[in-house]
């Protein structure tokens, strides 16, 4: 299929409007080449809105898979699962439209049920004030009430760390019960050294007061508002499947996604791109650029430049820091043990931290009946003693840690495996600001060099946020001028919609 001529498009009406950046990005010209670094959702789309568009682009992929913390990963049973798990659902019409396009009926509708484990009790999530206040007994719910009002009265007046800002907003005692144990056990740091603007990223909205009033029967709900909490959308053979029909399209279009190609270099002359050295199968690689649209982490992608990076710049990057991640799947007997999709663990002396079972979000991932498969999620540091333990030892703490939590009482573990994903989540420590700062000034000082995506921008988005990065960046290559930095800033985690507006006006959002 021949690409369509180059042309210059209008600003997409569907696509939420962005701040004017300080300056115009360089534009794409006819027969530019431009390397897409990563074919995750954020690299990806933006390879898919150049390549419709006629423009020469050749993504260069490290694994041998597409999708990035969004593939689905298979088994040599064919069982499937997720690096973690991703709904579908968003508020932006650009991004709604593409996934429609490249899955269509592939697309299923998911009960959702997600709770929190604590103590051998099960508690709503999102977190719900009257179930949480019942399910914690009376004197509990008579300290949480009383340490909430008492954060009401005697409020942080400064709110620089998750401790602060959570606290403000649900007292003490519930921070210490429902967020502290499990978000230090994500992150690996304390809750005082993580940043508040993560916490107003991830739980906007919400307070022990909005909860406790929503469940009150007296107050009526807008029957305007329709909750995305109980139902989702999911590929029917998971999320992967979406990034492989979307780098089918793309090379459909003209354009190429080469995997088992790992950048380690990008030639910077006069203050441009010129070209992407990356290793193949066979070796060296060289690529020509006029634009590079990168997904790669900051840290490497000044590493990547080399000389051409001031000092400055590189001990910025170098101070940024990540989370690593590891998923142990298990497959068990039985197809029926818990209804949830994913379960936080917040009970202490365990080390996993969510678990997913995919037989909940799609029957086409267990290829077997009377089978399960569980997604054992462990958050650790490339290098530590989890990441660094051998496959067999990380399969026997997950089974060991399913019969303590009495998730599947009696089931018998029949294999498993272990997949691990380096700089799954950047985080937002209190000098990461700084740090991005510096990277960002290097940054702009090379024009037709473009940063796109969670990593690529050190910002803790969602699927759709990260399209939306991809998005606008092309557009900028057309001529617009949206401030792509200032995308999941200003934004809501979405979890309800307003659906007698046109412009799906968000309303509500939970962590």
């Amino acid at each position: 299929m021949n690409p369509p001529m180059l042309q210059d498009a209008p600003t997409d009406a569907s696509l939420v409007p962005m701040r004017l950046a300080g300056g115009a990005t360089p534009r794409v010209h006819p027969g530019d080449d431009v390397v897409v670094v990563g074919a995750g959702p954020a690299g990806l789309t933006a390879a898919y809105a150049l390549a419709r568009r006629g423009v020469r682009v050749t993504v260069l992929e490290g694994d041998a898979v597409v999708g990035g913390i969004s593939r689905t990963v298979v088994d040599d049973g064919g069982y499937r699962f997720d690096i973690g798990g991703h709904r579908f659902f968003t508020k932006l019409p650009a991004v709604q439209e593409l996934w429609d396009e490249w899955l269509g009926d592939e697309f299923i509708d998911v009960p959702r049920l997600s709770r929190i484990h604590y103590h051998g009790h099960y508690f709503d999530y999102p977190l719900k004030a009257a179930n949480a206040l019942v399910g914690l007994g009376p004197v509990e719910a008579v300290r949480i009430v009383c340490s909430y009002a008492w954060s009401r009265l005697f409020p942080h007046a400064v709110e620089e760390t998750f401790e602060q800002w959570v606290s403000n907003r649900f007292g003490r005692r519930l921070y210490e019960i429902f967020f502290r144990t499990y978000t230090e056990k994500v992150w690996g740091l304390s809750c005082t050294e993580i940043r508040a603007e993560w916490a107003a990223q991830r739980i906007q909205g919400l307070s022990l007061m909005r909860a406790l009033l929503a469940a009150a029967p007296l107050v009526r709900r807008d029957p305007g508002i329709r909750s995305l909490i109980h139902t989702f959308r999911y590929p029917r053979l998971g999320p992967g499947q979406m990034w492989e029909a979307c780098a089918d399209r793309v090379e459909a279009l003209g354009g190429r996604v080469l995997l088992g190609r790992r950048v380690e270099r990008l030639v910077v002359e006069d203050d441009a791109v010129v070209a992407v050295e990356a290793r193949g199968p066979v070796g060296p690689e060289r690529y020509e650029a006029d634009h590079v649209i990168s997904t790669m982490c900051l840290q490497s992608l000044v590493r990547a430049c080399g000389t051409a990076a001031p000092e400055a710049a590189r001990t910025a990057a170098a101070g940024l820091r990540y989370r690593d991640f590891l998923v142990v799947a298990l497959v068990i007997e039985g197809d029926d043990h818990f209804p949830d999709n994913w379960i936080y663990v917040h009970t202490p002396g365990v080390k996993v931290g969510r678990v997913q079972n995919f037989t909940n979000w799609s029957r086409a991932m267990v290829p077997e009946a009377g089978r399960s498969c569980l997604g054992f999620e462990y958050f650790c540091f490339e290098g530590d003693g989890l990441w660094s333990s051998p496959d067999a030892e990380l399969i026997a703490l997950a089974t060991r840690e399913l019969a303590e939590l009495g998730l599947a009482p009696d089931a018998a573990v029949l294999r498993g495996s272990v997949v691990r994903m380096p700089r799954a989540y950047p985080i937002y420590d209190a000098e990461y600001r700084g740090h991005v700062d510096g990277v960002r000034t290097f940054l702009e000082t090379i024009p037709n060099l473009h940063t796109v995506g969670r990593n690529g921008m050190h910002k803790y988005n969602n699927q759709d946020h990260s399209m939306l990065t991809a998005l606008l960046t092309v557009e900028n290559l057309f001529g617009a001028r949206h401030d792509v930095w200032a995308v999941n800033s200003d934004f809501e985690y979405l979890e309800e919609q307003r659906v007698t507006s046109s412009r799906a006006d968000v309303t509500a959002a939970a962590a």
